[in-house]
């Protein structure tokens, strides 16, 4: 025992020894002596030319050592300077091997770093170039023995610091190959306290700076910060952070981001929560309480997420961007998002989903799943009118739309991402009351849309159109670089005349529209959709009228041709009702063509063929109008046994986005065949006629011939020969 209390009082012995002989040359010892031989050292072993213009301070208790105006210059170029640097650590720290750094200051740091045309960094000349290529080969063993020595199990790190001041620090970077600067300045940081397995607060200020683009954001942090010793836990409470940004990106506008919230972190359990987490930028505002469970491909989160109703177009305008012109300048001011989210490990799921657009609201859920980026949506909207959001039609715009479709030479591009299509995993249902688009109003709109593998399918779109219905399913097959379109729908009972006055403000037809159309193509551009296209499309009209051409009078000018009559001058209307119009569309390419138009009139039959040109809006038609019956109480218009069955044309001609109303009118051209039929018809009947009166002689001629050979017994012979001749 007693060899024991010697050693230990040898031990203690050499540490007041120790003590006192650091003391003694801390108080004998002056080291500013030593700045020649430090600085040549420096310029003797680096490429650095070291100034020492301030004072060398070392303290005893705390153990410390200041440094003062130190400056290090390369080629001629300052690359650091220095105004203070202060470190102190605790000195019975040291001696209980519980190391506690009391003090450490840093102001006025001021580096400039720059990357010349040829990409190479003013920091890699610091050292001769023969030696920091040795001094890389050596470090690359080391770093591999730390590798090793760091998979054994490591204590707790029992670290603490009084208090760190940086203040004044300035970085400066700039490529001079491509001109771009960034500068961070006033970069300050506090601290105090620093203690593993407790809180303690920190402060951050800085401006940072860049010229291209011109930017500027000045920084203001402020939180509590903790770790615990194995530092696998930390946490960030009271967080408060403030950034004033303007420059070009903004439109020269100066704009304020806000961040507060709590976080706490455990590397160890993968395991993560935000507490009362607000980020706000202008008038925006994102609010969040989220906690996640698994930092790999699995996560499972759990939480809500909301932000406030703010303005869209506010909002551009703060950040300095274009603004967003609308149709009705009053909307998108009152945009607002709210959501919870939970769902099974590697999956997020999005419940209460609430989306307000203005006076729209859609409401359903969500989810996505990390695994195969599978997307599913459950939606439902109210009313919306889309025409209030289009931008509003320029003069502009107007003379590009009635430009000839082939004059353009714009290159055309491609019309979807197919190979992002191909990754699409889907299945998404929408639905909404009521939709305006294109002055359109559509009710009780459904769709229900999934995507696997490369097919794409729309596999119900239907609504409620003008009182009738409509429903139709499109699958976009997009395995191939040539995708594969097939469109099928059908109408039911739309009412044809108030869907083309609010599609195009037109009136010229009316009545009840079923249409049967299935059509496909291929192609991944407009030009090749349309060119590529085959199919057909059926359609009929019941009970239906032609609104803005009256057909029976461009027949009556045809019969009153044939009377040699003139048509009176009453109202004659300016419509033409008919019954049961129906056809066949047969879809080739930009060519529609149809040869069974029938549709029954008044005293006449519709007959007629032709095509239409989608390609540059041209329709080409040859109407016959046949007459079966009376067709108007004009006398100028008497149907005659000259005129019945026959055709009276009608041509239908030119651009139909331009004149609907004056494309057809009374083909004069093909009424010489006509006339050969009324001809036909009046040789039918002279013929007739002289075969009658034919008869009628040869039987008076009989009669009298009898009269005088059989005296009274001819009458009987008479009888008999009415009889032959039809008298």
């Amino acid at each position: 025992m007693k060899a024991v209390r010697y050693v230990a009082y040898a031990i203690v012995g050499l540490v007041i020894l120790a003590i006192a002989a650091v003391a003694v040359a801390i108080a004998v010892i002056d080291p500013n002596t030593y700045k020649p031989q430090i600085e040549k050292v420096v310029e003797d072993t680096t490429n650095l030319d070291l100034i020492l213009a301030g004072d060398i301070g070392w303290s005893f208790i705390p153990l410390g050592l200041e440094l003062n105006d130190v400056e290090a210059t390369l080629e001629d170029e300052r690359l650091v300077r220095l105004d203070q640097l202060v470190a102190q650590v605790s000195f019975w720290s040291l001696v209980t091997m519980s190391p506690r750094v009391d003090t450490f200051v840093l102001n006025g740091l001021d580096a400039n770093l720059s990357v010349d045309e040829d990409g190479t960094g003013n920091w890699t000349l610091i050292m001769p170039e023969g030696e920091a290529e040795t001094e890389q080969q050596q470090e690359e063993p080391a770093q591999e023995d730390t590798a090793e020595e760091s998979t054994g199990d490591s204590e707790p790190l029992n670290f603490n610091v009084e208090s760190v001041e940086i203040g004044n620090a300035r970085i400066h970077y700039e490529d001079k190959g491509t001109g771009q600067a960034f500068t961070l300045e006033d970069f300050t940081v506090s601290a105090s306290e620093i203690t593993l397995g407790s809180s303690f607060p920190l402060n951050v200020a800085f401006r940072f700076a860049t010229n291209q683009p011109e930017f500027e954001v000045e920084g203001d942090i402020s939180a509590r910060l903790a770790a615990n010793e194995a530092l696998n836990e930390f946490g960030v409470s009271d967080l408060k952070a403030v950034f004033d940004m303007n420059g070009e990106p903004l439109g020269g506008e100066s704009v304020r981001a806000e961040l507060a919230g709590s976080l706490e972190a455990n590397l160890e359990n993968e395991t993560a929560t935000l507490s009362g987490f607000t980020a706000s930028l202008a008038d925006l505002t994102l609010n969040t309480d989220l906690s996640v469970n698994g930092f790999g491909d699995q996560p499972k989160l759990e939480g809500s997420l909301s932000i406030d109703e703010f303005s869209l177009k506010a909002l551009l305008a703060a950040l300095g961007q274009p603004a967003i012109e609308t149709e009705d300048p009053d909307v998108m001011k009152s945009v607002a998002f709210s959501t919870n989210i939970g769902g099974p490990a590697g999956t997020v799921e999005l419940s209460d989903l609430a989306i307000t657009l203005d006076d729209t609201t859609f409401t359903g859920n969500a989810s996505y799943g990390f695994a195969n980026s599978a997307i599913g949506l459950k939606l439902q909207g109210d009313a919306i009118n889309a025409d209030r959001y289009l931008p509003p039609a320029s003069d502009e715009e107007a003379a590009t739309q009635e430009a000839p479709q082939g004059g353009g030479s714009a290159e055309e591009g491609d019309l979807l991402p197919l190979e992002t299509i191909r990754s699409l995993v889907l299945d998404i249902n929408l639905g909404l009351g009521e939709l305006i688009v294109s002055n359109l109003t559509i009710n009780e709109i459904k769709s229900v849309i999934t995507a696997r593998n490369g097919v794409l399918k729309v596999e119900d779109f239907s609504g409620q159109l003008y009182y009738g219905s409509f429903a139709s399913n499109i699958t976009l097959d997009a395995r191939s670089d040539n995708p594969q379109w097939t469109i099928n729908k059908d109408v039911s009972n739309v009412q044809t005349l108030p869907l083309l006055s609010d599609l195009a403000d037109m009136d010229m037809l009316s009545g009840a529209a079923n249409m049967d159309v299935n059509v496909k193509t291929t192609g991944n551009r407009i030009s090749a959709l349309r060119e590529n296209a085959n199919g057909e499309i059926n359609f009929n009209l019941a009970e239906g009228e032609f609104t803005r051409m009256n057909l029976t009078r461009m027949a009556c000018q045809g019969i009153a041709l044939v009377n040699q009559e003139q048509l009176g001058t009453s109202d004659w209307g300016t419509s033409t009702p008919f019954n049961d119009m129906k056809g066949t569309l047969k879809i080739d390419g930009n060519t529609l063509n149809n040869t069974d138009l029938v549709a029954a009139l008044a005293g006449m039959r519709l007959e007629g063929d032709g095509t239409v040109d989608l390609a540059v809006s041209e329709l080409d038609y040859e109407i016959g109008l046949r007459v079966v019956g009376e067709i108007h109480r004009d006398e100028a218009c008497r149907v005659t046994e000259y005129v019945e069955d026959v055709v009276i044309p009608v041509e239908c001609r030119g651009n139909f986005s331009e004149d609907p109303a004056g494309l057809c009118s009374f083909d004069g051209s093909r009424f010489r065949d006509t006339l050969k039929t009324i001809a036909a018809n009046a040789a039918r009947k002279k013929v007739s006629e002289e075969t009658d009166r034919a008869k009628e002689k040869a039987a008076e001629k009989a009669s009298e011939e009898i009269d005088k050979r059989l005296g009274e017994d001819g009458e009987k012979v008479k009888d008999a020969l009415k009889g032959i001749f039809g008298r």
